[in-house]
Formats: structure tokens, sequence, C-alpha cells
């Protein structure tokens, strides 16, 4: 896999070098000390991933990353020490395209690499979904979910995302009112380290609480819960959240496939579910299990997408009830919900 690295501290670069060489597959592509240098050498010569920084002189990682996933689309991981304070920022390049979000390996006084490992398996992530080796999913076994009249008695959302997602879902629940009656669950592809930051930003693009799921919570009406670890959030059959490691396998964690199918087998209150931007075709599957529940779903269509390969996916499983741009959904889940 040929990197390339984006960044304008030489420290940080050096780090980032000794950690490719580590790899026999992985070979340095070149290096860029700001993004507009970056957008010129990815026209000339595109590699297989960019670890790109956020905070540079001339052009930053945001517009950087826009400008090369318009004219020459390819792979972007964010790599920044700026998180705190710059979450609109690293969530404005995900929505540009970039894939995942890591913080900056850092040398030590004895020489080694803090955060070696974290940013090779984000790589090793990466590298799985743009070579389709994505696994398909959880089997589908569609069964008929517990149910109590507690549960019926709630409304529940949910909703899936990845590459893009974070400001399709500000989009998304910016229409949600104060007084939402139903509860909304969100699992987006995001490090556990970044959470935390989508939690907060999010809080300010939208009317209702956001807040990260914990484990064994019961859910609440009027709060937005979302995903919190690397391991997957799923519904148990008391209606309540909580993680699990397994199915190790799986590329994405948090997985939507896991959580929408742990919903379809244990959720018997009203539900709306969408999916939403990003790689690859998790999600799909889970959609389907809700549709063939009777739930009302929808996937966001290509033209409104940063990366139109979860929803299409779940277009071709035939898992969408509707298949509808990024400015429509909302109104529609707000619909359905109250139909």
């Amino acid at each position: 896999m040929r990197v390339a690295i984006v960044n304008d501290m030489m420290v940080a670069v050096e780090g980032l070098k000794r950690i490719l060489s580590t790899v026999t597959d992985h070979q340095l592509a070149w290096i860029a000390i700001n993004g507009e240098e970056a957008v010129n050498k990815c026209a000339n010569d595109l590699p297989d991933l960019i670890l790109m920084d956020l905070i540079m002189p001339v052009m930053n990682g945001v517009e950087a990353s826009r400008k090369i996933m318009s004219e020459t689309p390819c792979p972007i991981l964010i790599v920044t020490s700026s998180v705190e304070g710059n979450s609109t920022m690293i969530f404005e390049a995900m929505g540009a395209g970039a894939l995942d979000v890591v913080k900056t390996p850092v040398l030590n006084s004895s020489g080694d690499i803090q955060g070696e490992l974290t940013i090779l398996d984000k790589i090793k992530t990466i590298e799985k979904l743009t070579r389709s080796r994505v696994p398909r999913g959880c089997v589908n076994v569609v069964r008929r979910a517990s149910s109590s009249l507690a549960q019926r008695n709630q409304s529940l959302v949910i909703l899936g995302s990845s590459t893009g997602g974070p400001p399709a879902l500000a989009k998304v629940l910016a229409d949600f009112p104060i007084g939402f009656s139903g509860s909304v669950i969100v699992i987006q592809h995001i490090d556990e380290h970044f959470a935390c930051e989508l939690v907060e930003w999010l809080s300010t693009q939208c009317k209702m609480k956001v807040k990260m799921a914990e484990e064994g919570e019961k859910i609440s009406p009027g709060i937005v819960y979302l995903a919190a670890t690397n391991d997957h959030l799923i519904m148990s059959s008391g209606g309540r959240l909580t993680y699990t490691e397994e199915p190790r396998g799986m590329v994405y964690r948090p997985s939507v496939d896991v959580f929408f199918e742990s919903v379809a087998l244990h959720w018997s209150g009203k539900l709306v579910a969408a999916l939403l931007t990003g790689m690859g075709r998790d999600g799909a599957a889970g959609l389907l299990a809700l549709r063939q529940k009777g739930v009302h779903t929808i996937a966001q269509d290509e033209a409104s997408c940063a990366v139109y390969g979860m929803p299409k996916a779940a277009a071709a499983l035939n898992a969408a009830v509707e298949v509808l741009p990024l400015d429509e959904i909302s109104a529609v889940l707000l619909k359905r919900y109250d139909a």
C-alpha cells in the first residue's frame, strides 16, 4: 500500500515514516508540507492512502480533503494532534470524504512511538474497505421481537452512517424538535477516542440532548444516543443498550449491521430507520432485516452522499422502502414516526 504523508511538522512526519517502515506491505509514496502541495501531488501521483494533518499553512486539511475528493478521489485518514477546539474541522473533513480520524503518534523520551498500533490498525481497516474485502455482516435471521407494554408504548429512530456521516447526521437531527417524544440511536463509524467530541459537536447542531450510550442503559425519550466504543452496540432482549466484542471479525466497529439486526430481534415499539452516507456495505443487511419485519426504512440517495457505498448496498438488496436526498430524510422520519 502506497501511503502519502501531509504534515508541516517534521517530528510528526518522522514518526509516521517510522511506523510505515515497520510494515513491509506499506511504502511511502511522497510527503507534502501543506494541503495545496498535497492536491498538486495527487494530480500527478495518486497514492493508495493519505495521512492528512488538519492545521497547516497555505491550505488546511479540510480544504485539501475537499479538493482531493472532488478532483482525484483517494482514501484519506485524518491524523491530527489538534483535537480540542478543532472538532468542527475534524467533522468537516469527514464530511468532505475523509474516512476516519486518529491522533498523531507521539515520540516519547525513550524513542518509542505512542499510538503506533492504533494508526496501523486504522490503515489495515481502510485497506480492507478499499479492496472490497468487507464481510456482508451478520446472517439475517428475523424472529419475532420480544414484546412488552413499555416497549410498545415507546418510539425509536435509528440511524447508521460512516464516511461523510457527521455533517449528514447533523442535517437530519437539526429538524428534530426539543419536545420529540421518541429516542434516537446513532451508529457512526468513528474511533472511541473521538466519540466524546462528536457528541459535543452534534449537541451544538441539534435541539435534542445528545449523549454517549452507556452499558446497560435503558433508553429515554427526547435523547440522541451515540455508540461510543470500538465494540458493537446492541439492543438486548430487555430493550437495554449494551456493548459486545462479538462478532470479532467485523471490519466495522461499531457495526451498523450488528445494531440494526439486534433491534430487529428485540424491539417491538414504533420504529423507523435510515442508512446514511458511507463506504462499504455495513448496515445494508441490517436495514433489510428491519424492512422484512415491516419497519419503514430509508437510504440516502447517491447525489447527496459523500460516499455512495452503504446506501447503495442497501438499495441493491431492496432493503430501503425509500431512497431519498439527505435534506428530505428528517421530514420523512418525523412523518413516519407520527403516523
